[in-house]
């Protein structure tokens, strides 16, 4: 379907599909589709649907709305993770602790909303031998930033500086994390470059935010975990990994992420990850050529 036609009422169809979608604005990008299509064929599920939908704050209402017995569940993009909130008639615990939803399942008339953003990344930095660091920085702000202060709050052993623009942003990072019980310390972003001293560094920020810190990164770094998966690598990415740094990528927490999706909507544990992953890397293949 095309991502960017206006939404719409859902077509009929039969009793045995079900259906799921990711909901944003813009949401043409999106992987999703990719990834969750492909647990669907792996596991079977042959009557489930998976779109996307171009949605913003003031049509979320209207598209939940418009939602029948055959939906399963939604993955929310920006700028919809916290604006869902208010619709929904449950939150999880982990998903209250930072005020951001980005996986709404249905469970029949009853909207429940979760985040696996956050264990999506615990498991992203497992999965590459990461399970405690001694100290961490943040690079950005906002929902990605404060889930990332939530995963870091599972394994970081010591102080978390989170590198931001203007004292408002900072005053909010230190709120989230007094609410996480982490030990947070701001830094202006014009210090940034201080950030690559850390074992663990989490860039948050859209991309083409960090190119101008490439140049900085100093011999033989850390671990890199840049959330940006298109385009990739970043610049600061490739920058990292010619230096001898670990990098984990924005591909790897939509994969942990929508594995949980998955697991969460169809009930099906676990859900096929090499598969998935498999499908998000042919995807981002052929859009660079």
């Amino acid at each position: 379907m095309d991502p960017h036609h206006p939404v719409r009422p859902a077509p009929a169809a039969s009793r045995t599909v079900r259906r799921a979608a990711v909901l944003g604005s813009p949401v043409a990008h999106s992987l999703s589709p990719v990834l969750h299509q492909a647990a669907y064929a792996r596991l079977g599920l042959h009557d489930w649907t998976y779109e996307r939908y171009e949605v913003d704050e003031q049509s979320l209402a209207g598209f939940l709305g418009g939602t029948d017995e055959q939906w399963a569940g939604l993955s929310l993009t920006m700028p919809l993770k916290r604006a869902v909130i208010p619709l929904l008639d449950e939150v999880s615990p982990v998903a209250e602790s930072v005020e951001a939803v980005n996986t709404v399942v249905f469970r029949g008339r009853r909207r429940i909303g979760d985040n696996t953003d956050i264990p999506g990344m615990a498991a992203a930095l497992r999965e590459r031998g990461i399970v405690r660091t001694e100290r961490a920085a943040v690079l950005g702000a906002g929902a990605t930033a404060s889930s990332a202060l939530a995963a870091l709050g599972r394994i970081c052993d010591g102080e978390v500086v989170t590198y931001v623009r203007g004292e408002e942003r900072a005053r909010e990072m230190r709120g989230w994390g007094e609410r996480l019980g982490v030990r947070v310390r701001t830094a202006d972003w014009a210090d940034a470059a201080e950030a690559f001293t850390a074992p663990l560094v989490v860039a948050t920020t859209p991309a083409g935010s960090t190119d101008a810190l490439a140049e900085q990164v100093p011999d033989d770094p850390g671990t890199l975990f840049d959330v940006v998966y298109d385009p990739w690598p970043t610049r600061l990415a490739a920058a990292w990994a010619e230096r001898g740094g670990a990098v984990v990528s924005g591909l790897d927490l939509l994969v942990h992420q929508a594995v949980l999706q998955v697991e969460l909507m169809t009930g099906h544990v676990p859900a096929p990850l090499e598969a998935m992953r498999a499908a998000g890397e042919a995807a981002l293949q052929a859009r660079t050529g």
